[in-house]
C-alpha cells in the first residue's frame, strides 16, 4: 500500500503555496457554488432527452439518478481529501494523486485524465458556442446572410483571445457568476419550452429504428453523454484552493456548502430537462433540444443566446488549471519569464489549438459521449474512490468500502463502453461529413 504520510517536499511545497497565493484564497462560499455550476451544467444538459431516446424511460432515467447520486458521493470525497494531511492543502488534481498513488506514478494516473476533461470540455465548447451563436443569429435576423458554422466557432473562438488574459479564478468570478445565471436560465427555458409545445405528433418512445450493432454503439454514446453531463470534479480541488481555511473552520465546510447548492441546481436543471423533453419529442429528439424548439422565436433565440454566455465561462473555469500547468511548464522546461508574453503565448496557443480540433470536428453529440467515457467518467465516477480507498483504508466489506467498489465498478464500464461508443461514432459521422462548412 502506498504511504500516506506527506513527504518533506510536500509540507514544504505546501508552506510556499500559503505565503504566495494567499491573495488568491479569499473566495466566499457561494463562489463555489457558481463556479461548480458553471464547470458541471454545461452544453450535456441539453443532449440529456438524446440519451434518454437511446436507452429509454426506465433505464435512462436510473442512469441519471444513479450518476447524479454516484457524483455527489465523489464530490463530497474529494472535498474532504482536499486538506487530509494536517497543514497540507492539495490545491490540485494532480497535487492529490501524488499524495495517493506516490510522486512518480501519480500524474500519471491524475493528469492525462484531468487534461482530457479540460481540454475536452473547451474543444465541446467551442463547438457548442458556435452552433447556439449562428442558430441565434438565423432567429434574430431572418433577413441577415447566413455565415457557415465553421466561421461562427471561428468568432466564438476568438472572444476567448481576450478572456484567457485574465489572471485566474478570482479574475474570472463575474463570468462565471453570469454563466451559472445563465445555465439555470437556459435550461428551465428548455424544459418549459418542452412542456408549452407538448408533444408531436405521433410522438414514439420506441428504441429508435436502427442496426443491432449501430444501436449498441449509440446506447454507449448515451451514457458517456451522461456522464459527461457530471463534471465539475475535474477543477474541484482548484475551486477549493480558492477559498480560506483555518484550524477552526477548514475550507471543506463552506465548500461542501457550496457543492450542495450546486448538485441542487443540477438536479432542478437535469431532470426536467431530460425528461420532458424526452415525453415532447420521443425518438425524434435532436442531440441539442434547443435545436427542436422554433417558437415562440425570441425566446428560443434568447435561450441560445443565454448557452454561447454560459460555454463563454465555463470554457474560462476549465481552461484556467490548464493555463498554469502550461505557463508552469514554459517557465521550467524552456526558461521562459514569467510575465505577459508567457500568458499571451501560452494561452493563446491553447485556445488556438481547442479552436482548430472545434472547427474540424464539429460532431457534438458525439464529442460528449467520446469525452464522457474517457475523460469524464474516470476524474467524476471513480478515481476520487479509488484515492479514497488508498488514502483513507475503510475497513473490508464496511458500508463505505463496498459504495467505493460499486462506484469503480460503474465508473469503469461506463468509461469503456462510451468511449468506445463515442469514437466508433465520430467516425461513422465523419465519412460522411464536409469538413469546414
Amino acid at each position: 500500500m502506498v504511504s500516506t504520510s506527506p513527504t518533506k517536499q510536500e509540507v514544504a511545497n505546501s508552506d510556499g503555496k500559503w505565503i504566495e497565493e494567499d491573495t488568491s484564497r479569499r473566495a466566499k462560499w457561494w463562489y463555489s457554488t457558481f463556479h461548480s455550476v458553471t464547470a458541471m451544467i454545461g452544453a450535456g444538459v441539453l443532449s440529456l432527452p438524446y440519451a434518454m431516446a437511446y436507452l429509454g424511460w426506465g433505464p435512462g432515467t436510473l442512469v441519471l439518478a444513479i450518476s447524479w447520486c454516484m457524483t455527489l458521493n465523489t464530490m463530497w470525497q474529494m472535498i474532504q481529501l482536499h486538506e487530509c494531511v494536517p497543514g497540507t492543502r492539495f490545491d490540485r488534481y494532480i497535487d492529490l494523486g501524488r499524495h495517493a498513488f506516490g510522486p512518480k506514478l501519480g500524474p500519471w494516473i491524475v493528469l492525462p485524465q484531468q487534461l482530457i476533461v479540460q481540454v475536452g470540455c473547451d474543444i465541446v465548447y467551442m463547438v457548442t458556442g458556435g452552433k447556439c451563436l449562428k442558430k441565434f443569429m438565423e432567429m434574430a435576423c431572418t433577413n441577415c446572410t447566413q455565415l457557415k458554422q465553421s466561421y461562427w466557432i471561428l468568432i466564438f473562438g476568438g472572444i476567448h483571445f481576450f478572456l484567457s488574459q485574465l489572471p485566474n479564478f478570482n479574475s474570472v468570478a463575474g463570468v462565471s457568476l453570469a454563466a451559472a445565471v445563465m445555465s439555470l436560465s437556459y435550461s428551465t427555458i428548455a424544459w418549459v419550452g418542452c412542456l408549452a409545445r407538448g408533444q408531436i405528433d405521433n410522438v414514439s418512445y420506441a428504441y429508435k429504428k436502427t442496426s443491432s450493432a449501430d444501436y449498441m454503439f449509440r446506447v454507449f454514446n448515451a451514457l458517456g453523454q451522461i456522464s459527461f453531463a457530471f463534471a465539475g470534479h475535474a477543477v474541484a480541488l482548484e475551486i477549493q484552493a480558492t477559498i480560506p481555511s483555518t484550524p477552526e473552520r477548514p475550507s471543506k465546510e463552506p465548500m461542501w456548502k457550496g457543492a450542495l447548492g450546486a448538485y441542487f441546481i443540477n438536479a432542478i436543471c437535469y431532470f426536467p430537462v431530460a425528461l420532458i423533453g424526452y415525453w415532447a419529442f420521443g425518438q425524434d429528439v435532436d442531440d441539442n433540444v434547443l435545436m427542436n424548439l422554433k417558437k415562440p422565436a425570441w425566446l428560443i433565440a434568447s435561450a441560445n443566446l443565454m448557452v454561447v454566455i454560459h460555454v463563454i465561462g465555463s470554457y474560462q473555469v476549465y481552461a484556467m488549471p490548464v493555463f498554469a500547468l502550461l505557463e508552469r511548464m514554459m517557465v521550467k522546461k524552456m526558461n521562459f519569464s514569467p510575465g505577459i508574453a508567457l500568458r499571451l503565448i501560452a494561452r493563446s496557443s491553447y485556445v488556438a489549438f481547442t479552436l482548430f480540433v472545434g472547427v474540424t470536428f464539429p460532431f457534438f453529440g458525439d464529442l460528449l459521449g467520446f469525452f464522457g467515457g474517457f475523460g469524464f467518467a474516470p476524474t467524476s465516477y471513480f478515481l476520487p474512490s479509488i484515492m479514497w480507498l488508498v488514502i483513507k483504508k475503510p475497513k473490508r466489506f464496511s458500508a463505505k468500502w463496498i459504495i467505493n467498489w460499486s462506484c469503480i465498478f460503474v465508473g469503469v464500464f461506463i468509461m469503456l463502453a462510451s468511449t468506445i461508443g463515442g469514437f466508433r461514432n465520430i467516425i461513422a459521422d465523419a465519412s460522411t461529413y464536409s469538413f469546414y462548412t
